[in-house]
């Protein structure tokens, strides 16, 4: 960390602390508390209410750094930013509120705690992006600048290079490139390679370098040991850049096996038992709370399937679910009754004469996947997950996609991260898997909300159902 780095800490941590003491004086004086609990009959005087902040203050800042909320702004998205922000404030007010139960401290209102969290959260966010703002002017300007040299010229050091380019707000300044196979004075996208990555030693002498990102090539690996040595004796900030995150995974899950590092190539938090059992529980309260709010919409949808098309309710295609291994999926059926070998030939396309008048709308509107809640109770699915392909498909893809394989290591789920952004439906399937893998590999029971929540306004209109 740079000593403008440190700076700016301490100023944010002063900043959050004040914002704290505002909100809590705010949530005090615009409540009934303000007047009604000033003393006598067992009620709290406003300094009793005051002293709480001795408490509340440094156990918020602590939780504030517990969440990364003092990682450099120039690398943490305002959407992540604020994530955070509600995530401390939510377990601070549980804490303190259970806190409160435990002393017998039963007289400070429980409503004023919630509109202090609600307020601390709302006016921290637009501090923070005030401070985001002047920061990214600032640097702008000239200021607060961190210049970094790449040592190796590989797919990372362009992959490295293009994310500067960019997101001019990170401010980083690429002084050059240290590669033995390029010819100095040659360049990417503007920055030149400067010499041999033997020359790295007298470049840190005589140049104020923030940082060395090492992006070697894989084949040039066997460097990095010596490449590592001569940064750690300049005591500039060395980060590794791997030329392999088409392989890892951009949050790889690493273990510690008696202090060898091991990293996984895939990590699924999924194949975690308790995150399986979180997982699962809330699948099957909502699978229960949806077929009880739909039922009038699901029985409305039945009666018009039978009375507008002869042939079965539900429509049962087999699928490949978790593990590889095959379920019967269900939905609400949308064509007319066809030959099995018939149904097998392909996907659904535009204006196919074979889905009845009913079936365009409960596709279009997704209604016609509402059955597959009982895949969800049944344990075949879950609510959110990659949606599942019928073997033939599997088939072809596991050849032709890279990676299209991993899907399989959890439940597929009636709606995904995929489907919200877009691509479900006649779409790219490489796009697909890309949002898939995102999901398999980031999974939290948050995720699955937000993902749920999105579907809402996302993924029920569908314009490439057909």
């Amino acid at each position: 960390m740079t000593d403008n780095q440190t700076y700016f800490d301490r100023i944010q941590v002063v900043l959050d602390g004040l914002v704290i003491i505002l909100s809590y004086v705010i949530a005090w004086l615009i409540g009934p508390w303000t007047y009604q609990r000033t003393g006598g009959g067992g009620v709290l005087s406003p300094g009793t209410y005051m002293l709480a902040l001795v408490f509340l203050v440094p156990f918020f800042l602590l939780l504030y750094y517990a969440f990364n909320l003092y990682t450099a702004k120039r690398i943490v998205g305002r959407r992540l930013e604020f994530g955070n922000i509600l995530k401390a404030n939510l377990i601070g007010g549980l804490t303190f509120m259970a806190l409160l139960y435990v002393i017998h401290l039963e007289h400070i209102s429980r409503g004023m705690i919630v509109q202090f969290l609600f307020l601390n959260v709302i006016i921290t966010a637009i501090q923070r992006n005030v401070v985001r703002h002047i920061l990214i002017r600032a640097r702008a300007a000239g200021f607060n600048l961190k210049h970094i040299i790449l040592v190796g010229y590989s797919r990372a050091a362009e992959e490295f290079i293009d994310r500067v380019r960019q997101n001019p707000q990170w401010s980083y300044e690429i002084m050059g490139i240290l590669d033995d196979r390029m010819e100095p004075g040659e360049s990417y996208r503007g920055i030149r390679v400067l010499g041999h990555i033997d020359s790295l030693e007298n470049i840190l002498a005589f140049n104020g370098l923030d940082e060395i990102a090492i992006t070697l090539g894989l084949g040039e690996y066997y460097k990095l040991e010596r490449i590592v040595a001569s940064c750690e004796k300049s005591g500039v900030h060395t980060k590794f850049i791997p030329d392999y995150s088409n392989i890892i995974p951009s949050r790889p899950y690493t273990e510690d096996l008696m202090g060898l590092p091991v990293v996984n190539i895939r990590h699924v938090p999924l194949t975690n038992t308790f995150n399986m059992m979180v997982k699962r529980v809330s699948d099957v309260i909502g699978a229960v709370f949806c077929l009880i709010l739909f039922s009038p919409l699901l029985l409305i949808t039945a009666i018009l399937i039978k009375t507008t098309s002869k042939g079965p309710l539900i429509f049962k295609q087999e699928r490949v679910g978790l593990h590889n291994r095959p379920f019967q999926m269900y939905k609400f059926r949308s064509m007319e009754v066809q030959e099995e070998q018939e149904e097998k030939k392909g996907w659904t396309v535009k204006d196919d004469p074979r889905i009845t008048g009913i079936g365009k709308l409960i596709r279009r509107t997704s209604i016609d996947e509402f059955p597959q809640l009982f895949n969800v109770l049944k344990g075949d699915m879950s609510l959110v997950g990659p949606r599942p392909e019928r073997p033939q498909f599997v088939e072809k893809f596991r050849e032709e996609i890279p990676r299209y394989m991993v899907k399989h290591q959890v439940r597929p789920g009636m709606t995904g991260w995929a489907q919200i952004n877009g691509y479900r439906g006649n779409t790219s399937i490489r796009k697909r898997i890309d949002y898939d893998l995102y999901y398999i590999e980031n999974w939290t029971i948050g995720l699955d909300i937000k993902i749920l929540f999105l579907t809402i306004f996302r993924g029920f209109i569908n314009k490439n159902a057909y």
